[in-house]
């Protein structure tokens, strides 16, 4: 039978799964499978596997009990392996990767920030700070059908917006990359324009929340921040 694996972790991870229960209906049982450096906690794979609420819980549930005892590697929703067996000879040929990562994240947690502006504060910014951007936004409310002058003026706006916005963002992504030890840049989102993750030490994450709250305020209620974790570390594996 196919197996659906959730994490990999070091052989001597405490494995508390108690209480805990796998992907499927009726919700699958979770075990184990080891070599003498590494296990991974697996379940039967349902026969039809979705990425339901229910499932999308089941396997974050299991991530969070196991980064909340020590380091794990968090697989995506949806991996399958051919069977137990093909799982623990892929941990074998993999030893010394997974170990080495499995001690990078080690006291270790991912937090996400996006960031976000309010489009109406910089467009006003853009026709106060903008000459040009100004002349063609007062020539075209007097001259209506200048559509050349329209195009002109959503061209210059779109490239005002798109430069202020990775400005901000370096800074803001540097600014708080001071209180990590590393950063994984994400694509930006239809409503962030900075989508940044962090790998933060767990003594270190309570300093973390603090510095991205000190740098919201200081960018001011224009700006929205948006503070995600502690996660799985999908983005530094």
């Amino acid at each position: 039978m196919p197996t659906y694996i959730y994490a990999i972790t070091a052989a001597d991870h405490p494995l508390r799964l108690d209480g805990l229960s796998g992907v499927g209906e009726p919700a699958s049982d979770l075990r184990t499978v080891k070599t003498g450096d590494l296990g991974a906690v697996v379940s039967d794979t349902p026969a039809e596997l979705r990425a339901k609420r229910r499932d999308l819980v089941a396997h974050q549930s299991v991530l969070e009990r196991l980064m909340a005892d020590g380091a794990a590697l968090p697989m995506r929703f949806g991996l399958v392996g051919p069977d137990d067996e093909q799982v623990r000879a892929a941990l074998e040929q993999g030893k010394d990767g997974y170990t080495a990562r499995l001690s990078e994240l080690d006291g270790r947690l991912e937090y996400n920030v996006k960031v976000s502006r309010d489009e109406e504060s910089l467009l006003r910014e853009i026709l106060t700070e903008s000459p040009e951007a100004r002349q063609l936004s007062e020539f075209t409310r007097k001259n209506p059908g200048a559509q050349d002058k329209k195009m002109a003026l959503g061209e210059l706006v779109s490239h005002e917006v798109q430069a202020r916005q990775e400005t901000v963002g370096r800074e803001v992504a540097a600014a708080l990359a001071a209180s990590a030890e590393r950063v994984a840049e994400g694509e930006p989102t239809k409503t962030h324009f900075l989508n940044v993750s962090y790998l933060v030490p767990r003594d270190k994450a309570s300093a973390f929340s603090q510095a991205v709250h000190e740098e919201a305020e200081r960018r001011g209620d224009e700006y929205t921040f948006a503070l995600n974790g502690p996660l799985p570390p999908y983005s530094f594996v």
